[in-house]
């Protein structure tokens, strides 16, 4: 048996101390803790510029009824064929925006190349959903 380091000690010692370094840019994280569950709904992460994490509900088509949720930040993605993820936009539904034009948002986003849509509903006011918004659409295309 031997004793192999898998991560780096340095990076480590910031996670305890609660140093966050943000890398650049946004980014997918995968959720290990779901990985294992046959009945979860997919769920998965985005990492803002800020360094902060968000838990998101994956939809992995561009479904319609999506576009109707109170309360929710909607991130459309566009997953590339080596499975990475990459954000085509972000959203805060306006409470009082048509349906038509929320349907007509994700029209845009298919045409854009967006084939999932990722719902973030953990922001509790409208805030901090804006926030939200602005930190993982810095990166959006």
């Amino acid at each position: 048996m031997t004793n192999r380091r898998s991560l780096s000690w340095s990076g480590a010692m910031r996670d305890v101390r609660g140093e966050r370094m943000p890398r650049a840019g946004v980014r997918e994280e995968r959720l290990r803790s779901t990985a294992g569950l046959r009945l979860a709904s997919p769920m998965s992460s985005w990492r803002g510029v800020s360094g902060r994490r968000y838990v998101v509900g994956v939809h992995p088509s561009l479904v319609p009824a999506v576009v109707d949720m109170a309360g929710a930040v909607l991130i459309a993605v566009r997953r590339g064929g080596d499975g990475t993820a990459s954000v085509v936009d972000v959203t805060v539904p306006d409470p009082a925006a048509t349906r038509r034009s929320r349907l007509r948002w994700l029209a845009l986003m298919r045409t854009r190349g967006a084939t999932e849509l990722h719902v973030h509903l953990l922001a509790e006011d409208d805030a901090e959903r804006d926030a939200v918004r602005r930190d993982l659409s810095s990166m959006a295309e």
